[in-house]
């Protein structure tokens, strides 16, 4: 029997307000296309310091060791771990999402005697507490996530990092989703060990894993007794690839970086502060129309991302009866809750290029439409009106 070649890709047309991917921008798109060479081509190794430059600009940072790591978000959360912690070392682990569990996870897999500090999903930590379970477990490395992809939470980091500095412990920060849509501010902070992924405020396809280590992470490193766990991400011989000696160490994925050299001009190209205040921006929007459609949200006030918005269900709503009529008739993505928070909550994604009005309201509308075909009652365009007095206002 013959073989049936499959047909060419021919992907749909998305609205992805989603946890991510976020929707990517044409210039992105475009570089992506643009000839492959060598991944040691003179020219290549231009963009290799450029994308450098600017990713130490978005992390707000001069950190020597900053790079793409060529892999997803979660290879920048096992680079981080793996290349600080040896066997036997101690971790303390911030748990209050799904991706602060991954952490512990990563870092008892590496040989860590990892003791975690929980809270529950949507909730954030304190400066105090962490400070006692500092003291009581002495770790080398306290891992915790800023911005928790899983609930919508908003971490603050800026005491936390200078009571484990206190402490003489390292601060490893999953800036996964916030990097490029809320402040990041390494050095200011005083963060040692920092990572992210391509795919959602920097609004580029997912591949690579933008990390930044500090000297004092990097001191670490280079004192270790044993091997780095893992050969691919050992970052003493990766970061000899991104520095002046060029030593090979892996295939870069090139046109990858090329998405994100482009990703990171638009960033710089419309401005941090800018685009902090639009992630801002169309957040109060999209919660004004929320709001008036009885929508809540499942963080307390003043602990929402901006950029990754998570309210419960409606009562007597289904969940993913509507998530399915949204992609269905609309072509509008969104994510449903993780862990506890399964069935309970949507994940409405607001990050990057796909931060705009437009998308606010045509969601809302969208919504509206689901809403009342689930038997919810609404006052027609409610939700859309909110939202509107929201941008006419300027709040």
């Amino acid at each position: 029997m013959a073989y049936s070649i499959p047909a060419p890709i021919n992907a749909p047309q998305r609205i992805l307000l989603g946890p991510g991917p976020s929707d990517t921008h044409p210039r992105v798109l475009a570089a992506l296309a643009k000839p492959t060479i060598g991944h040691l081509d003179p020219y290549f190794l231009q963009v290799m310091n450029e994308l450098q430059s600017m990713l130490r600009e978005v992390f707000q940072t001069t950190n020597e060791l900053t790079l793409a790591v060529s892999g997803t978000g979660s290879s920048g959360m096992e680079a981080c771990v793996v290349n600080l912690i040896e066997p036997g070392d101690r971790m303390l682990v911030c748990i209050n999402g799904v991706f602060g569990g991954r952490m512990s996870d990563v870092a008892t897999r590496a040989g860590a005697q990892v003791t975690t500090l929980e809270r529950g999903f949507g909730e954030i930590f304190s400066p105090e507490e962490i400070a006692e379970a500092l003291q009581r477990v002495q770790p080398k490395v306290v891992g915790i996530v800023h911005a928790e992809t899983s609930t919508g939470a908003w971490q603050p980091l800026e005491e936390i990092a200078k009571v484990v500095h206190a402490s003489d412990a390292l601060l490893l920060v999953d800036c996964v989703t916030s990097l490029a849509g809320a402040p990041v501010e390494v050095d200011r902070w005083g963060l040692d060990a920092v990572y992210s992924g391509t795919q959602k405020c920097l609004s580029c396809p997912p591949g690579l894993a933008p990390v930044t280590f500090s000297p004092r992470a990097v001191e670490v490193i280079e004192r270790r007794q044993s091997k780095i766990a893992s050969w691919y991400l050992d970052m003493s011989m990766v970061r000899s690839y991104w520095g002046d000696s060029r030593a090979y160490h892996h295939t870069a994925p090139i046109n990858e970086n090329y998405g994100l050299h482009e990703a990171l001009r638009l960033v710089l190209e419309e401005g941090l502060e800018h685009r902090f205040a639009r992630h801002m921006h169309n957040h109060r929007a999209l919660k004004a129309g929320l709001q008036a459609m009885g929508i809540e949200y499942s963080v307390a006030e003043g602990q929402q991302l901006p950029m990754l918005n998570s309210v419960w269900v409606p009562e007597g709503v289904d969940d993913s009866g509507v998530r399915s009529q949204l992609l269905r008739e609309y072509g509008i993505e969104i994510g449903g809750g993780l862990g506890p928070m399964k069935g309970r909550t949507w994940r409405i994604g607001l990050m990057g290029e796909a931060s705009t009005a437009r998308n606010v309201l045509l969601f809302l509308a969208a919504l509206e439409r689901c809403l009342l075909d689930q038997g919810m009652s609404l006052d027609s365009g409610v939700g859309v009106a909110a939202a509107n007095a929201v941008y006419r206002n300027g709040e």
